[in-house]
């Protein structure tokens, strides 16, 4: 009986040590908050916990970790990324009044080996925000025309940042063979950084294999992997207006642009005449375009296609977001464009306006 017992309380005493490991504390407090009373725990974009300031403006988050978790820690416009390991507590502190690179943390060996590199993001998103306000004070009273020349040369100035920016994370993950270096490459836009991170992913394919995190990083590599550049677009059948099959195999032979768009997507409408006067000037040199329209109403879609005199192929299977060519084509949003071969492999991706004609004229001779 005895032994039963001392069995029954050792086991007790187990569990409870293991509970206290599996979780992280972060700690501490922020200086000259102002009007700010609320910080809170962020992890990727999902918010985990929130809680007012206590007395001297101290916080405290206690939350479960089987596995270290790549977080932020959000204060205003401020953002502070973490990494929380099981058993740690991370002391924190920042002043509001002070560069937002400038916080202190202790407790966390990954989360001082990524603050270098965090100032890289912080900056990152610094430039994309300005722009971004820039862009919207400028087109406010604009036209359609002058809004695609702006967003043209907008999106250039910031894919310069991108590029730069890209490859810091990637001489950052060479140099840290931990969490700090997966979290790097993870913060990479896959529009621009497409190559890297599939790179980046066959290169830890055999690591970190018990942490959920890098393990959906994976899955969805593997997704961006299918639809990158060099590979083979997959099969796509639907119907045109009139009922007809159409096979996106049957354009092979030609230079094809895929594009996704719908009569409601005023982005969509507003490049149409350019894809009309691409079409006319390229099409008997080997160039075609498959519209495949994200409607559920075949009277808007075939009304959008004559009202924009759209004279190539369109077809839908009117299911809109339910549609599969949403995960077959990684479709988040419209329009996505796709340019193929005419071996039907994808060359380039989501080229619009004056990039796109410039691809044209350099592709197709």
């Amino acid at each position: 009986m005895n032994k039963a017992i001392f069995l029954v309380v050792g086991f007790a005493g187990l569990m409870f040590s293991c509970q206290n490991k599996e979780q992280f504390t972060i700690e501490g407090n922020i200086e000259n908050p102002g009007n700010i009373k609320v910080i809170s725990l962020y992890e990727g974009d999902n918010k985990l916990d929130s809680m007012f300031f206590g007395d001297n403006n101290k916080f405290q988050f206690v939350r479960p970790a089987s596995q270290s978790r790549l977080l932020s820690l959000r204060v205003g416009k401020n953002r502070y990324d973490l990494i929380a390991s099981p058993g740690e507590t991370i002391s924190f502190k920042a002043d509001m009044h002070q560069d937002v690179n400038a916080y202190q943390v202790e407790g966390s060996v990954l989360s001082k080996t990524i603050q270098p590199f965090a100032k890289e993001r912080n900056h990152r998103d610094y430039v994309q925000d300005s722009l971004q306000g820039v862009f919207s004070k400028l087109t406010a009273s604009s036209t359609a025309d002058e809004i695609e020349k702006l967003r043209a040369e907008y999106k250039s100035k910031f894919a310069d940042e991108l590029r730069s920016y890209t490859a810091k994370a990637v001489d950052f993950s060479n140099q840290h063979n931990d969490l700090a270096g997966f979290y790097a490459i993870s913060t990479l836009d896959p529009e621009v950084a497409e190559s890297e991170i599939i790179a980046y992913a066959d290169k830890i394919k055999d690591e970190f294999t018990e942490n959920r995190y890098v393990t959906q990083f994976k899955e969805e590599t593997q997704k961006l992997k299918k639809m990158a550049i060099g590979q083979p677009a997959p099969e796509l059948i639907s119907f045109t207006p009139s009922n007809k099959e159409v096979k996106l195999s049957s354009f092979k032979g030609k230079y094809t642009l895929v594009d996704f768009w719908a009569s409601w997507c005023m982005p969509c409408r507003q490049e149409n005449p350019n894809l009309v006067r691409l079409y006319a000037m390229y099409h008997n040199k080997g160039f075609d375009i498959l519209s495949v329209s994200f409607d559920d109403n075949p009277g808007s879609w075939m009304r959008a296609i004559e009202d924009d005199k759209l004279s190539w192929t369109h077809v839908s299977d009117l299911k809109a977001w339910s549609s599969p060519v949403v995960v077959d084509y990684r479709v988040k949003a419209l329009p996505t464009s796709y340019v193929l071969d005419p071996n039907g492999i994808i060359i380039a991706k989501n080229l619009r306006g004056a990039e796109l004609e410039s691809f044209l004229k350099k592709t197709i001779k």
